[in-house]
């Protein structure tokens, strides 16, 4: 384990060895021009920051933004001169949209919305074990549809350790409560375009690729697979690590009464969500939807400038540096040239297959986030038809959130595993059996349904 200062150390080697070879030898053996060049050495330099995380993942964006502003723009030919192509990453409709997701996120935290909701759900399961699991499951699926899933994995933790101290320490059910939070938060981020980063890279470059998804559309295409692995989670779990005869008891805590700014909380969740079902008839797109409550927030002092500090940045610029990422690799052609490495002689569902596993395994040891800013863009170059297109793509977003193998895969799984209550071995058993799970569903039914949808909806570029 390198220190602080050795990570920092061999991240700055990297930034440098790549850069000089590049500029002294470029890449041998390959017929790039020099942009590709420099593009496949951000790339490099990209990744490998990503996976090792020497450095924070949100610099590694701001690294990409100047590497390529710097370095590549002068190389690139025709009419890019600007480096504004590049900036728009930074600050697009769908960064405003996860924006508006997080506004809403600090306000139902806030005013303990969260957590009334999950009490709600908790007290009418009457201390069933299966039904506890079911209702833990969708508590944490829902919320993690709307909030941050590593907040909803922290809260709902906090929720259920009271359940564990009723429960034999020896009795696996136990392990079932604990794995059922951050599985059921990871699963629940594809439900909405906010929900999770790599849904958002996915409905940014379908949009740049002129494909029109609107937030309601994008829920007909994945609520039925998160409905499915939930499912699927909830049998596992049960089975892995039977309840028997127990009975759980479940304790409500106090909260206080209603009041005007918690009604004023509840109400702009609502205008906002069903700004986002049907902006479409309305001409408006998400983005814009979502300044609604961020301004309606700060404006009545339901947020104030403490809680704008606390947003989540850090996630906003780590998903615009993937789509900057992806900028590169279009106005360089490098795309193009490495999506011709691909086994383009398969047929596209094996294509889908192959490219839905390398998400899967990549997801498995670095951010979901990072594999979607890198593999996403690859294959939009793929000369195949928009509904298949479409499928490829939906597929690549859902299997980078399904892979849940390690600890360290998902900022849900890490929570659970510091919480010293389940092991490695568990984790890696149920969250491996669910990531094959999702594989093997996403590949054999998502085109087929995905490609369903884009017929009836006229989902198409």
């Amino acid at each position: 384990m390198l220190s602080d200062r050795q990570q920092k150390l061999a991240a700055s080697f990297t930034v440098l060895f790549s850069i000089g070879w590049i500029e002294l030898f470029g890449l041998p053996a390959t017929e790039l021009t020099k942009a590709q060049e420099i593009t496949a050495g951000i790339l490099m330099i990209a990744a490998i920051l990503w996976v090792s995380e020497w450095v924070s993942l949100f610099v590694v964006s701001f690294l990409i933004l100047a590497l390529q502003t710097v370095w590549l723009l002068p190389s690139l030919s025709g009419d890019v001169t600007s480096p504004t192509v590049f900036y728009d990453s930074f600050f697009n409709n769908i960064i405003l949209l996860f924006l508006g997701g997080f506004v809403l996120s600090a306000l139902m935290q806030k005013y303990g919305l969260d957590l009334r909701f999950a009490q709600a759900i908790l007290a009418r399961t009457k201390g069933k074990p299966s039904a506890t699991l079911l209702g833990i499951i969708a508590v944490c699926a829902f919320l993690s549809m709307w909030i941050s899933n590593t907040a909803t994995t922290a809260m709902m933790l906090t929720i259920i350790f009271p359940l564990l101290k009723h429960i034999d320490s020896q009795h696996r059910f136990r392990i079932a409560l604990v794995l059922s939070v951050p599985f059921a938060c990871n699963i629940g981020g594809i439900g909405t375009p906010i929900g999770t980063p790599p849904n958002a890279i996915a409905l940014s470059y379908l949009t740049q690729q002129g494909f029109h998804i609107s937030f309601m559309q994008w829920m007909l295409l994945t609520l039925p697979f998160m409905l499915v692995f939930l499912l699927l989670l909830w049998q596992l779990l049960l089975r892995m690590y039977p309840p028997d005869d127990i009975i759980l008891e479940i304790k409500e805590r106090e909260t206080e009464a209603l009041s005007l700014k918690h009604w004023s909380a509840i109400g702009i969740f609502v205008v906002t969500a069903l700004g986002w079902f049907f902006g479409t008839s309305l001409s408006l797109n998400t983005g814009t939807v979502a300044l609604f409550p961020i301004i309606v927030s700060f404006w009545f002092g339901l947020l104030d400038t403490a809680d704008f500090r606390k947003l989540p940045w850090d996630i906003l610029y780590i998903i615009s540096g993937g789509l900057a990422l992806g900028v590169a690799l279009q106005l360089s052609g490098l795309g193009e040239v490495l999506v011709s490495i691909l086994p383009l002689d398969l047929s596209p569902i094996l294509i889908l297959a192959f490219a839905a596993f390398a998400a899967g395994i990549m997801s498995t040891v670095m951010s979901n986030t990072a594999t979607a800013g890198l593999v996403i863009p690859l294959v939009m170059s793929l000369d195949i038809s928009n509904n298949m297109m479409l499928a490829l793509v939906t597929t690549l977003a859902l299997m980078c959130s399904m892979a849940m193998a390690l600890p360290v895969t998902t900022p849900p799984n890490a929570i659970a595993f510091s919480s010293r209550a389940i092991n490695t071995r568990d984790m890696m058993l149920c969250g491996g059996i669910m990531t094959l799970l999702g594989f093997v569903i996403l590949v054999l039914l998502g085109p087929v349904y995905w490609q369903f949808i884009g017929n009836l909806f006229v989902i198409n570029r």
